[in-house]
């Protein structure tokens, strides 16, 4: 039996040895009940309370390839904290034939699971209610329940616990911020000045306009911490995680669930500054941000286009984002002031040349053969290189087939010890772990065939999508069309006019897109069934290409 091990532990009351530790208690098992470990998944520092773990996520995803026979883990709750997570895990485990055991349970059934997934997920629940506890008895106290703000220090109280103290060097700097703003000043000159002069930010960090800004609605940003006047706001938000991506989201709560504390020996700005502050905010907050009829401050500004998030400034590494209507520009330069590149470009002007770059440059026949070429030289290379590993895997195999045939003839022959019992065992594991070794390794060939029409089958598709991206279906359109692309990079020409756009492009993506047509398809094998023109894989190492637009 091939068995392999889950071990995780999470950031609050546990160090990293924990992992080792479930990993030999685990090992141990194994060891007892005769299995080998050919493998071990872990989740260092990583709450239980999400599925999206790398080491989580690579065991599910294996189990599909039936490398392993058995999982073994300490305890059900190292699986996961959420009773939904642990019984899909064990489903799927399930339909693939692997078994799962723990060292104190033996195997896992479904009952141990609905048990044991709802006491985890109730402890989850119960630690959660317990921190929050915590933290309103911090606040009760005229305690800051939350991380370090700028402008001020921890010093030790005597009794294990720290307080707040004003750091007079930061304190004045957010004085100046609170000053600025209420003179007219926008959040994005205050951090560009700040950053010219080297004053050092929150963490040490380059300032930027949403560091100062913040979402006025949930008390983030240097200008919305009530703590500089003087008072302690609390539970200002809810935070949930959203399931379908283990990530927590923030829902601001009515004022009348704040808890609200006064600590005068916090303040730094007076209550007549705080309010002129207020003021601005409200005259140039738009109407619609945080309404209950508009979206979230992040919904409301940042629309979804073709290229959101893919573009980079080519001078200083930064995103090239929206910063008006229909035009971007550099964000680090907009918001920290910390680059030179001053150029924009409208959003129609830079779809358009990516669009024509994607349908005229980036498959050229030519391009489009070096790449097929390379990849059978690689997928040519690896295939000698396994060959070579096979044979060598062989050799060691039939060397311990010949000890253990030895030693079935010594004992046929009357000739026993103890020690040859632990000798057959051993050699026995390692025949097994080079058995195992030879199924990962027989991964399946990539067949990459050059259909003769495909350039032109591919800017007859782009075109197509160009079409969709006005219609009912723009956002599927629109995803195809950003999965063929890596980034583009914007950077100033050098006679001053304009902007140079290079575009990076993953041509296994490409290809991959070509031969995915849709149920309308002409070409054979469409959608990847049996048969198909073209089959490749994104990722197979190969470098995306880049061209000029």
């Amino acid at each position: 039996m091939r068995a392999v091990i889950y071990a995780r532990y999470s950031s609050d009351l546990q160090r990293e040895a924990s992992i080792e530790d479930q990993l030999e208690v685990c090992r141990r098992f194994a060891a007892a009940q005769g299995w080998v470990v050919v493998g071990a998944y872990t989740d260092a520092a990583l709450s239980g309370a999400s599925r999206f773990r790398p080491g989580f996520q690579k065991l599910v995803h294996d189990a599909a390839r039936k490398p392993f026979d058995v999982v073994i883990c300490e305890a059900v709750d190292r699986l996961g904290r959420r009773l939904a997570d642990t019984a899909d895990l064990q489903d799927q485990l399930a339909f693939h034939g692997v078994k799962l055991f723990t060292p104190s349970l033996g195997e896992i059934t479904p009952i141990h699971i609905a048990v044991m997934g709802m006491m985890a997920q109730m402890g989850l629940k119960d630690l959660g209610e317990k921190t929050r506890r915590g933290q309103l008895g911090r606040v009760l106290k005229g305690k800051v329940a939350g991380g370090l703000a700028y402008g001020y220090r921890v010093v030790e109280t005597g009794d294990g616990g720290g307080a707040r103290q004003i750091e007079a060097d930061e304190a004045r700097i957010v004085e100046r911020i609170f000053r600025e703003f209420a003179g007219g000043k926008s959040p994005e000159a205050i951090a560009k000045d700040l950053n010219k002069e080297g004053v050092p930010g929150p963490g040490g960090r380059a300032w930027s306009n949403t560091t100062i800004r913040g979402q006025a609605n949930r008390g983030t940003g240097l200008l919305n911490n009530a703590a500089y006047r003087g008072v302690l706001e609390w539970n200002r938000c809810s935070y949930v995680k959203d399931p379908r991506t283990g990530k927590r989201v923030a829902r601001p709560n009515p004022p009348d669930q704040w808890e609200v504390q006064a600590v005068p020996e916090l303040r730094i700005v007076d209550d007549a500054l705080w309010d002129k502050v207020k003021a601005r905010q409200a005259e140039v907050r738009p109407d619609h941000i945080g309404s209950a009829a508009g979206a979230s401050l992040n919904e409301a500004h940042r629309s979804r286009f073709l290229l959101s998030g893919l573009m980079r400034c080519g001078c200083c590494g930064g995103g090239y984002t929206i910063i008006g209507k229909d035009r971007y520009g550099c964000a680090t330069r907009r918001q920290k002031g910390l680059c030179d590149n001053s150029r924009t470009i409208t959003r129609q002007q830079i779809e358009a040349r990516v669009l024509e770059g994607l349908k005229e440059r980036l498959l050229a026949p030519d391009l489009v053969a070096e790449f097929v070429t390379t990849v059978q030289e690689e997928l040519g290379q690896a295939r000698k290189r396994r060959e070579a590993d096979d044979r060598q895997r062989d050799r060691k195999v039939a060397e311990i087939d010949r000890k253990i045939a030895g030693i079935m003839r010594a004992i046929e022959d009357g000739f026993y010890e103890p020690v040859m019992k632990e000798r057959m065992a051993a050699l026995k594991a390692e025949k097994a772990a080079l058995e195992h070794g030879a199924d990962a390794d027989h991964e399946p060939e990539l067949a990459v065939l050059l259909h003769p029409r495909l350039p032109e089958l591919y800017r007859r598709k782009v075109e197509a999508l160009e079409r969709v991206l006005e219609g009912p279906d723009r956002a599927e359109a629109m995803e195809l069309i950003r999965s063929m692309i890596e980034r583009v990079d914007l950077t100033p020409r050098a006679d001053g006019h304009g902007l140079d756009a290079v575009l990076h492009g993953d041509l296994a993506a490409i290809l991959a897109a070509c031969a995915e047509a849709g149920p309308k398809s002409k070409l054979p094998g469409a959608q990847g069934r049996p048969g198909s023109q073209l089959s490749v894989v994104a990722g197979t190492g190969f470098e995306p290409v880049t061209f000029r637009l």
